[in-house]
Parts: C-alpha cells; sequence; structure tokens
C-alpha cells in the first residue's frame, strides 16, 4: 500500500500527464472516455442555495462545487481540460476561452479593471494580437520595445508586459529569465502557442500568465477552436468572472476535443520537430531560399525566405495545404505579409523581420521525404548570381545541435548566432 501511495504522489513525466491529466476520477466513475456534458443549464429545487452560490462566484471568481448552475459560468468537460493543461505548463489553474483571441482580451480586461492600462509589448506577435493592443480596441495603450528595452519602458500604469518566444512568425526568440526580472512586479504574458509545454514551461521561468491559442498545437487536428490561459489561481478567478460577464466561453465539445487533443502533444510535438528540423537542415543548404529561420529549442515550426516569388511556392504546393493556421496533423504553409500579419502595418512588419519573401511552414506528420518532394519542385528559381554572401549550413549547425527531449523540460541549447 505504502508504495502504491507513493507511486500515486511522485511527479510524472509529461508524457504521462499528458494521457492521464483530467481524467484522474474515471476509473472511479466506471468510466475509460471523459463524459461530454452539453447541458447549458442545471436544474436545482434550491433556489436560495443557487442564489447563494452565484453571490460567491460573483465576490471571488471560485469555481463552484457541484453543479455549475449555468453553461457561462463553468462546464464539467471543459474544466478536465483545464486541469489538464495546468498541469502541462506546471500552474495552479487555467481558464478556458472560445478562442486565443478572446483569452487574450479577457487579461487585457482584466488588468484595465484595476486602472492598469498600459501595456509593453515585444514584437513580433501573432498579428492579431499586434492589432489589438496597436489599436486599443479595450482602451488599452501599448509600448513596443525590445527586451532590453523593458525595464525602462515600464510605468507605474503598467500592467503587463507581453513577449511570444518563439514569435510568430520569425521564430525569433527571448531570454524569458532575463525577462522576467525586467518586469519588476508586473506580470509577464508568454503566448507559447508555438513552443507548447512540450518545448517550454514559461512558467517555470517566472511567467505569471502563459497564453495558448488552443486552436494549434493543443487541438492538433485542424478541427477545434479554442484558447486557453495558464496561471495561478488568483488571477484565474478573475479570469473567471470576466469570461462569465463577456461570454467567451468555449463550447463543450471544443473541451472535449482539446483534452483529447492533449494527451497526444508530446507524441506529436516531438514527431513534428525531428521533421521540421530535418526541413530546416535541407532549406538551408537550397539555392533557391535566402534565408532559414529556426528556433534553438526546436519544434514544428519553420520559417523561411525565398529569393523567388513567395506567392510561386504557395500555389506550387500539392502535398502541403496552403492555408493560415498551424500545428495540425498535417503541414501547412502560409505567406505572413498576406493573411496573419497582414492587418500589421507594413513599416512594423518589416522592421521586426516580416519581409515580404517569408514564408511560415508548420510541419505536420507526414514523412519528410514526401514534403521535401513538394517543397522543392513548390520553389521558386533564383537567378544564380542572387547568393551573394550567404553561407549555407548556418542553420544546420544549430539543428544538428538540438539534444533529444525524452522529459517534460526542455534541454538548454545555444542560441543561433544569426537568422
Amino acid at each position: 500500500m505504502e508504495n502504491a501511495a507513493a507511486a500515486t504522489s511522485a511527479p510524472r513525466a509529461l508524457a504521462t500527464e499528458a494521457v492521464h491529466a483530467g481524467r484522474e476520477d474515471l476509473a472511479e466513475l466506471g468510466l475509460h472516455a471523459p463524459p461530454l456534458d452539453l447541458s447549458t443549464t442545471y436544474p436545482s429545487y434550491d433556489a436560495a442555495a443557487e442564489a447563494a452560490r452565484i453571490d460567491a462566484f460573483a465576490e471571488t471568481g471560485a469555481r463552484l462545487d457541484g453543479p455549475p448552475v449555468y453553461a457561462r459560468l463553468d462546464n464539467p468537460t471543459t474544466a478536465r481540460f483545464e486541469t489538464a493543461l495546468a498541469k502541462l505548463e506546471g500552474t495552479e489553474a487555467a481558464v478556458a476561452f472560445a478562442s486565443g483571441m478572446a483569452a487574450l482580451t479577457a487579461v487585457l480586461l482584466v488588468r484595465a479593471s484595476m486602472g492598469l492600462r498600459h501595456v509593453v509589448a515585444v514584437r513580433p506577435l501573432y498579428g492579431c494580437s499586434d492589432h489589438l493592443l496597436n489599436a486599443g480596441l479595450l482602451g488599452t495603450e501599448v509600448t513596443w520595445t525590445d527586451p532590453a528595452g523593458i525595464a525602462e519602458a515600464l510605468r507605474p500604469d503598467t500592467g503587463l508586459v507581453m513577449v511570444e518566444t518563439p514569435a510568430n512568425p520569425t521564430l525569433a526568440e527571448v531570454d524569458l529569465r532575463a525577462v522576467r526580472h525586467a518586469c519588476g512586479s508586473v506580470p509577464l504574458l508568454v503566448d507559447n502557442t508555438f513552443a507548447t509545454p512540450v518545448l517550454q514551461r514559461p512558467a517555470e521561468e517566472g511567467a505569471r500568465l502563459v497564453l495558448h491559442s488552443a486552436t494549434k498545437y493543443l487541438g492538433g487536428h485542424g478541427d477545434v477552436m479554442g484558447g486557453v490561459v495558464a496561471c495561478d489561481e488568483e488571477f484565474a478567478r478573475k479570469l473567471r468572472q470576466v469570461r462569465f460577464a463577456t461570454g467567451g466561453v468555449l463550447h463543450p465539445l471544443a473541451g472535449y476535443l482539446l483534452l483529447r487533443g492533449l494527451s497526444t502533444l508530446p507524441v506529436r510535438v516531438r514527431a513534428a520537430s525531428t521533421t521540421a528540423a530535418d526541413l530546416a537542415r535541407r532549406l538551408d543548404a537550397d539555392p533557391r531560399v535566402a534565408r532559414v529561420h529556426y528556433p534553438s529549442i526546436g519544434g514544428a515550426m519553420v520559417s523561411f525566405e525565398v529569393y523567388g516569388d513567395p506567392h510561386g511556392v504557395i500555389a506550387g504546393v500539392r502535398l502541403i495545404t496552403p492555408a493560415v493556421s498551424l500545428g495540425s496533423v498535417d503541414t501547412l504553409i502560409q505567406h505572413p505579409a498576406s493573411i496573419s500579419h497582414r492587418i500589421v502595418a507594413e513599416g512594423d512588419r518589416r522592421a521586426h523581420g516580416v519581409s515580404d519573401r517569408l514564408l511560415r511552414m508548420s510541419v505536420g506528420l507526414e514523412d519528410v521525404e514526401d514534403l521535401w518532394r513538394d517543397l522543392t519542385e513548390a520553389l521558386s528559381a533564383r537567378p544564380e548570381d542572387a547568393l551573394g554572401g550567404r553561407r549555407p549550413g548556418a542553420v544546420a549547425e544549430v539543428v544538428s545541435a538540438l539534444p533529444a527531449r525524452n522529459g517534460s523540460q526542455a534541454a538548454p541549447v545555444p542560441r543561433p548566432a544569426v537568422r
């Protein structure tokens, strides 16, 4: 019995948590698959007791014990996904939303409600995140800076520092420990959509808030939309209150699919990352490719700039899907300047590495040889004299240095010298 108890309480590997988190009670319930609760309302014959529970939620934002009264307050299926994601990210709680943008909106509203409307952010970010901050749609104000300028950019009314690493779409990386130190007492929000907890866990580096577009790798199959913020319970309570008031709830079926997606997340990310690293090496050696971006922590995203017409590459693929979004089991390619970052002003795009010749590729689970055959046929030709002083192989040196990842954390690796 003592051995059984020790086994239950011992820390579990990420791959194990991915399969079992949010499902711990299923055997006791006599179930193998998590139940899907589609209820929008929950009956009760004790209206006075329900009133007291609603008052308690309005005051504290704590998750209700028992049935959630109304689906905008909570949902048992969605709650399982939140519990699982919090365990994978190493946080006390997580709060799910209808999309990644709804999740970011809720974070901004929480801070703005406290009179903290100023945000310090590092570009590049996902294009719509950039737009939400830059346009001031929620009454917020943003100061854009590089990581070294964060401390200087802080003001008494700064409510949030936001970074994305690896960044969308350039895959630029930042030192999260250094950024967290620069934030002082201001909460750091890290968009961890590209890395996922398989490759990095920002909370371990001091981030208070970890944002995901769950539509991407967490779902993993291109058939569910959602967002989630992993954080401490204090902040989660405020997020739940905003979610209830604004209605940006995750549908229970989406919660079910996201929970299922988490169970294969480590397997999918690691397999796709191996293929992506291989493709990054090949692209770096291809004379039709001007520059390759691949992060030092690895991952399934590759961005590259071509000498020829990027639109020709998009039009030329046959196996690879020419579509926005990422993180699916199939490989996707898109032109950020035309789609994901079109909403960002052209000058701001270019100043932060989003050139008109940049392509972003989300590598899936296909065989690498099939993907390379499709890519090489789609790549635009370039004049022989366009090579200039470029040094092929720089990305390959970084990629070859990446260690195998069998644990729950990304191993430290050297930063790429360039790219």
